[in-house]
């Protein structure tokens, strides 16, 4: 092994994804998009016998470079993290108190989504595999694209958005446990009516278990730490500061293994962990205190989505038909789903009210990009079917954004003053 190799490929990767990052984030265009696209030239440059890749001495494929497996483990640390940084924002009493209106929206905004997905690629080849995961990649919601959005217009405080954000984070629940069901489904191999039951009782019973820990048993577990710290001298509280971060990191670590050995992908463990200690994010600083160590992480694992994207594999008519086909399908399931469960779910929204949540709930961000990136490496996908899944993620992160602004302009003209301009 050559150490210095690495750290110069490491260094090289970091400063390149950093600048794509701050260059498209200039231009209001998410950051992690430039980090995916700076991923997609670097595997794909090639100048006769010269190649990015081989400058770096990475390999993908069968027989990857030892480089290269450094850098999926750093990304799927990253997945890891993000998703354990997304529970610490998603509180269980409040997912269970969220109303009627957001419930709609989220149920609706993965049911139609899903099946749509899982019906196009049930036509268009017939792979088992490929249906469950396209579907699984079209069901989530970016809550963070949709959340920075109203935060950068000052509209946090409308009904629209406090839906919108209700939804979107019932959605990354719902989303999870249907990545559970196909990720089960896809490791045993079959898909009988006692299998699905079978994966679908354990990744329910393990959300449960979660949510039950949540609500009753880590507030027990905090209130006798509490009462201790209280009985401790100043001198030992301030030695045991970083405890909360060393715990956080465990929990985090600790259920995305257990959630990998009961058969479901890791983040979805990581997810939970989060939403575990949500309720005391704020009061230990976990949020920031997580935020520089997701930083680090997570560009690698968009870097690693852009290089795995084989530009040749989508040089072909019939798979750039597929693409502009599941984001027509990705866009309008979405929209009209969670445009209709809002109608259902709160008489009193106008039609423009529920054109905002249609299209806030359009963006699927990073969760569809790690939908992905499980589906290749596990190989339930080709390399065809996750160029297309990513295209979809990203071109939906980018068109929705805009629109979502214009809705909300439009249903609240005299605010107009009140946001930045998207």
């Amino acid at each position: 092994m050559d150490f210095g190799s690495i750290l110069i490929m490491l260094v090289t990767l970091f400063v390149l994804a950093g600048s794509a990052s701050w260059v498209f984030s200039r231009f209001g265009v998410p950051g992690l998009i430039g980090e995916i696209l700076i991923g997609i030239a670097i595997a794909n440059l090639t100048i006769g016998d010269w190649s990015f890749l081989g400058m770096l001495d990475i390999r993908i494929g069968d027989d990857p470079s030892q480089n290269y497996e450094i850098v999926e483990l750093l990304a799927q640390l990253g997945a890891v993290f993000l998703l354990f940084s997304v529970g610490l924002e998603t509180k269980a009493r409040e997912l269970l108190s969220v109303g009627r209106a957001a419930t709609l929206v989220a149920t609706l905004g993965v049911v139609l989504p899903f099946f749509a997905g899982f019906a196009l690629m049930q036509l268009y080849d017939g792979n088992m595999h490929h249906a469950l995961f396209l579907g699984a990649a079209m069901v989530a919601t970016s809550v963070g694209i949709t959340a920075r959005v109203i935060k950068d217009m000052r509209m946090m405080d409308t009904k629209e958005a406090k839906i919108v954000i209700g939804a979107a984070v019932i959605d990354d629940v719902q989303g999870m446990v249907v990545l559970a069901i196909v990720v089960g489904m896809t490791a045993s191999g079959e898909a009988s009516a006692s299998n699905i039951v079978l994966v679908s009782a354990v990744a329910l019973a393990f959300v449960a278990l979660a949510l039950a820990s949540a609500l009753w048993i880590v507030p027990r577990v905090y209130r006798y730490f509490e009462e201790r710290k209280k009985k401790r001298s100043t001198a030992i509280r301030k030695r045991h500061r970083s405890d909360k971060l060393v715990l956080a990191i465990a929990v985090c670590l600790g259920f995305a293994w257990i959630s990998d050995t009961i058969g479901l992908a890791a983040i979805i463990g990581a997810f939970l962990g989060g939403m575990l200690l949500a309720d005391y994010a704020r009061e230990w600083k976990l949020e920031e205190k997580m935020e520089s160590i997701t930083a680090l992480f997570i560009s690698f694992f968009f870097l690693n989505v852009g290089m795995q994207v084989n530009l040749g594999d989508m040089a072909n008519i019939t798979v750039i038909a597929l693409a502009a086909v599941v984001i027509l399908i990705a866009v309008a399931t979405k929209y009209i789903g969670c445009g209709l469960g809002a109608r259902l779910g709160d008489k009193t929204l106008s039609k423009g009210s529920r054109n905002i949540i249609g299209i806030g709930m359009v963006p699927r961000g990073e969760v569809g990009l790690i939908i992905a990136a499980i589906g290749l490496a596990s190989g339930a996908i080709s390399s065809e079917i996750y160029g297309v899944v990513v295209l979809m993620a990203v071109l939906t992160t980018i068109i929705a954004p805009p629109f979502f602004a214009r809705a909300f302009r439009k249903e609240y003209p005299l605010e107009r003053g009140r946001g930045q301009e998207i």
